[in-house]
């Protein structure tokens, strides 16, 4: 993996807490890439290799397997923003409307990193991105990230939440919960220092930003309920979180689209404000 890759990190705290049964449908990634080339695995579990777009319906086929054999095997579904947000939603869609015993991971480095960074629909609005660079007519990528998890959760499943790799013992939680709360899924945020032009000393520490500037918001919905699970009383301008990154550099002298990036923000927040009061 690229030095400073947060994938690794993601995928120790998720082995934590994973049980010792367990088979993995993994997407074509950066982490199947770099675990997986033949002849060598980093795995010492069932692993197998979906394609970009089908490590849901993979893991679906898998759990109606080991149901059929009384095999009491979780079964964990992982995939980038690529094969979650886009490629991979119809079979992401499927698995959770049919209630399939799965947990979903999408490890969300905002780009399709693994074919060279181009945008995704999980991309911040005005990131540059090989698919939306920014320049003298372009502000970069002009759309805002899916909400990947209030979505899923409208599938009517027991659980859903976001992560991050900043807090460990949150995200532990968290996957401790949905592999007992099936189907269920985990939005895990995953800074990338290639994609993003950052030093590869500072993953963490952007990570945390993102969530100390509320760009990456951490919360849960468990049978319905919605809860903030890290609540930030005084956040960070949102200047703070983007000036660490090559991918927002052009954003620094336009104020103008700060400011709408920190108004989406707060908006957000709002919004979970709300719903966590079951006011929306």
């Amino acid at each position: 993996m690229c030095g400073g890759c947060s994938v690794a990190v993601a995928m120790n705290l998720i082995s934590r807490a994973a049980p010792k049964d367990i088979i993995i449908s993994c997407a074509t990634s950066c982490l199947e890439v770099t675990t997986s080339m033949y002849p060598d695995t980093a795995w010492n579990v069932p692993w197998i290799h979906a394609a970009f777009e089908t490590a849901s319906s993979v893991a679906s086929g898998v759990e109606a397997g080991t149901e059929r054999l009384g095999k009491d095997w979780k079964i964990l579904a992982i995939a980038g923003d690529g094969g979650t947000f886009d490629i991979g939603f119809q079979s992401l869609s499927g698995m959770l409307e049919r209630g399939h015993k799965v947990t979903q991971v999408c490890l969300d480095n905002e780009q399709y990193a693994n074919t060279g960074c181009q945008r995704s629909s999980a991309t911040p609005y005005g990131a540059s991105t090989t698919t939306s660079p920014s320049g003298k007519a372009s502000i970069g990528n002009t759309t805002f990230k899916k909400p990947i998890v209030e979505i899923a959760a409208a599938h009517d499943i027991p659980y859903a939440a976001s992560a991050s790799i900043a807090y460990p013992q949150d995200l532990i939680r968290k996957m401790k919960i949905a592999f007992e709360k099936q189907p269920s899924f985990v939005h895990i945020h995953c800074p990338c220092t290639t994609g993003w032009k950052f030093d590869t000393s500072q993953t963490i520490n952007i990570a945390k930003l993102a969530v100390e500037t509320g760009m990456w918001a951490l919360f849960e919905i468990e049978d319905g309920q919605f809860k903030i699970t890290k609540r930030i009383e005084n956040k960070k301008p949102i200047e703070e979180y983007l000036k660490t990154q090559g991918r927002f550099k052009h954003l620094m002298k336009n104020k103008d689209e700060i400011k709408k990036i920190q108004e989406h923000v707060n908006k957000a927040w709002k919004k979970y404000e709300m719903k966590e009061q079951n006011k929306c």
